[in-house]
């Protein structure tokens, strides 16, 4: 990380434990949503005016534009504590610089980075046209490259450190700690209020890798959704398979060179398996022998494979030949119609599984 070794030591830090806070406000989800708005904000810091104000941030951000306004409206109303929980990145940060004083659960995760904007171009463009859009482009870093330095300068003010290394910390863009942001400055104190730990689950993981974010490190929430268990199925399925592993610590008290140890396999080989009634069939490395009784075994569902696909294309020649009965009538033999659509996941196994058959069933 760029110029952060000035500042890559963390001290001795004392937890404070306080009671549960009574918040006046809960700002969470997308900074500009119906829970993180400004306008509500306004509210609230109107009918306290006068009065210490409880902030509780739990959001991954969102809208620069909000996250300034709410700042600046927690500087005007001048008694604002804010305290974070669970992961709180880029805007969500942005929009507490405006309090007095700023807080973290122990368990938090805390990130900046640089600003971006929407960018979409599609279709086939003339020298012209590339032009304009390199132009756009520029113009567009421009603007991005002041959103930064303003924001590097509002982390600054809080931090005490200098703008240029802010500007490195969001152009790293990685996930500090609790323990780390309170190093930094972003945040004048770690509490422990027994406050959730945050949880990644899977829409918080696809939502920050669709808009760039890194991955912090932190516990799942432990549900096992359809989702997951169909991302481990896919993993296992192009996963080779193994026949015994010997660790290095093993291979070096293996001192005998008459055994030779074990390799790993580099393709299973399920269908021969299947045919050979040997479960866990594997080539390696140096290839496969087969026994005289293994061959035959082999030869003899080749031959029975080809029969039945000569019998099943004369039966179709057959069909293709005989007139075809002509009926009104519905047959359903008194059974429920138990169809039900797929969902995208079973759809994409299903596809999956046919290919997998259509393949195997070449020569």
């Amino acid at each position: 990380m760029r110029n952060l070794h000035l500042y890559n030591f963390v001290p001795q830090i004392d937890y404070i434990t306080m009671p549960q806070t009574k918040y006046n406000l809960h700002l969470k989800g997308f900074v500009g949503g119906y829970d993180f708005d400004r306008d509500y904000v306004d509210y609230v810091l109107a009918k306290n005016d006068g009065k210490p104000v409880h902030v509780l941030i739990d959001s991954l951000g969102g809208s620069l534009a909000t996250a300034l306004s709410i700042a600046s409206a927690f500087k005007r109303h001048g008694d604002v504590t804010v305290h974070f929980v669970g992961m709180n990145a880029s805007a969500a940060t942005i929009a507490s610089l405006g309090a007095r004083h700023i807080s973290i659960d122990a368990s938090a995760m805390y990130l900046v980075h640089k600003c971006s904007a929407e960018f979409f171009e599609w279709g086939n463009l003339n020298a012209d046209q590339l032009a304009t859009v390199r132009d756009n482009c520029e113009a567009a870093i421009r603007d991005l490259n002041k959103l930064d330095n303003n924001v590097a300068s509002m982390y600054s003010a809080k931090c005490s450190k200098p703008e240029a290394d802010l500007l490195d910390l969001m152009r790293e863009g990685g996930w500090l700690t609790a323990k780390e942001a309170k190093a930094w400055g972003f945040v004048d104190e770690i509490t422990d209020l027994g406050e959730a730990k945050p949880v990644l689950t899977d829409a918080v993981a696809s939502a920050m890798a669709a808009a760039g974010m890194p991955i912090p490190n932190v516990p799942t929430d432990g549900k096992e959704t359809p989702f997951a268990r169909f991302l481990t199925a896919i993993a296992a399925f192009f996963k080779p398979s193994h026949n015994e592993e010997i660790t290095k610590e093993e291979n070096s008290h293996n001192n005998n060179p008459s055994i030779k140890p074990s390799t790993t396999m580099c393709q299973s080989l399920s269908l021969l398996g299947e045919v050979l009634n040997i479960e866990g069939f594997a080539v390696d490395e140096d290839g496969v022998t087969l026994t005289a009784e293994q061959a035959i075994a082999v030869e003899r569902a080749i031959a029975e494979r080809d029969k039945r696909n000569t019998e099943l294309a004369e039966q179709l020649n057959a069909v293709k030949k005989s007139p075809a009965d002509t009926s009104t009538a519905v047959i359903n033999d008194g059974k429920a119609d138990t169809h039900q659509p797929l969902n995208e996941v079973e759809s994409f196994a299903r596809t999956c599984n046919n290919a997998r058959e259509l393949f195997n069933q070449l020569p």
